[in-house]
């Protein structure tokens, strides 16, 4: 018999839609403690540093079931992977690449330099990362998309040593899924490691006799990835510290219900605690979509073991509200990962939102899309990060330098202003540093 599936609802129309900290505090989000992790990721991270690759080895036995005679994949094992991978998953991988590549290559900011005074100048350099680990997830599901949305943007950044984890697979000979290893050789990524979540990031933060540490680590992965890119924050740079995959949709009565619940259970088919949500003014259209879930859910793959749990949980919700001016109010204060506007005149709305990792626009434009062959990225802030982060791209792995350039008489002309300033400061030793190059006597202003 057909188990019924029905969305909790929040209601939020007429005077019952709040403003700030109250609005976010009615949304539905899923339980992720990041901070409880933390201590279950120090003895690992311990380890590895102290013990290097057989910490790796050990844990690989332990949470992989596979014992590893080496943690470095070989080169003969990625030629292998992709002498065997589908022609047609080829194809698309290659169009996947080919798209990304298209799109990050137009990212790349060049040096520029501005001219602040004559004979004063300064210059921005835009300098990439030396080495970067990129982590591949391997848990439910098997992500070479996220091979590709992590590899081309540190390729195009210009990234000179870049190195991937992926957990080991005892169906593999302990090996990561062999998808990932074509994925890499596709990619010319040949220095790839068997290692799985917070091991991965210990490995990369502080190196072990096979692998040298990075000095950032990016991609997604489960809590205990989330939790070891907190802890290792200041010896390593890093991307987000990723939480569940979520899906917001904000849809008017233009919208096809069959559409939106397609889209709300293909995020839900990504884990338990993944977050589905629709944010509308319609009624008929919320009950259109609820009506859609049942056999929708039924006939998919996964539906008893990530779906079903994922729409159920306290992290998914019809919201439903006055109109799309409050709708974007919500929409806003939520900040999702994937946000679709599925509204008339799409564009126009899209144009009002602030908070998003990625938007897509109208009927065409659904989030499998960006996962796998838009072009954009699909690494992306989660859990309301995207108030002030963005997504992964090739400005994640740039660093901007400034270089300051002044002649004998540009510093002049501003030299009163700067010991003014240091002494305004109680720094005197700055205006000091000026002093000295003029006989310890300031030109006074023109």
């Amino acid at each position: 018999m057909l188990q019924h599936l029905s969305l909790a609802r929040i209601d939020l129309r007429g005077d019952a839609l709040p403003t700030g900290p109250a609005l976010r505090d009615l949304l539905p989000r899923a339980d992720f403690d990041v901070t409880a992790a933390l201590e279950k990721v120090r003895p690992i991270a311990e380890a590895v540093r102290h013990r290097g690759d057989a910490a790796l080895i050990d844990f690989a036995e332990t949470f992989d079931g596979v014992r590893l005679e080496s943690v470095r994949v070989p080169a003969e094992a990625l030629a292998d992977a992709l002498e065997r991978l589908d022609p047609a998953v080829r194809a698309a991988l290659e169009e996947s690449i080919r798209r990304a590549r298209i799109v990050h290559r137009e990212q790349r900011r060049g040096s520029h330099t501005t001219q602040v005074v004559p004979g004063g100048t300064v210059t921005e350099r835009w300098v990439p990362v030396e080495r970067v680990g990129l982590y591949a997830p391997g848990g439910r599901s098997v992500y070479p998309s996220s091979v590709i949305m992590n590899v081309v943007p540190a390729q195009e950044a210009g990234v000179g040593s870049i190195a991937l984890a992926s957990p080991a697979q005892a169906d593999f000979a302990g090996l990561p899924h062999p998808t990932i290893l074509a994925a890499c050789a596709l990619l010319g990524v040949d220095e790839v490691y068997a290692a799985g979540g917070a091991t991965a990031v210990a490995m990369f933060a502080y190196g072990t006799e096979s692998c040298p540490p990075a000095t950032m680590v990016t991609g997604p992965g489960n809590i205990w990835v989330a939790a070891a890119k907190r802890y290792f924050t200041g010896l390593i740079g890093i991307d987000s510290e990723a939480g569940p995959t979520e899906i917001a949709v904000l849809a008017d009565e233009t919208a096809d219900p069959v559409h939106v619940a397609a889209d709300l259970i293909s995020q839900a088919e990504h884990d338990p605690l993944a977050a589905a949500v629709l944010v509308t003014d319609s009624v008929e259209l919320a009950d259109a979509v609820e009506k859609e879930l049942d056999p929708q859910v039924e006939a998919a793959k996964h539906s008893e073991d990530r779906i079903r749990p994922a729409l159920a949980g306290r992290q998914s919700a019809i919201v439903l509200v006055d109109g799309i001016d409050e709708g974007l109010r919500v929409v806003n204060a939520y900040g999702a990962e994937h946000l679709e506007i599925q509204t008339a005149d799409a564009a126009a709305v899209a144009e009002r939102v602030v908070n998003a990792g990625a938007i897509f626009l109208g009927p065409w434009a659904p989030v499998s899309l960006g996962d796998y062959a838009a072009g954009s990225n699909h690494v992306l802030p989660t859990g309301g990060c995207a108030c002030h982060s963005s997504g992964l791209s090739v400005q994640s792995f740039l660093r901007g330098i400034h270089v300051v350039d002044y002649t004998k008489d540009a510093l002049a002309e501003v030299a009163h202003h700067v010991v003014t300033l240091a002494e305004a400061e109680d720094l005197p030793a700055h205006g000091a540093a000026i002093k000295a190059r003029f006989g310890w006597k300031v030109p006074a202003s023109k």
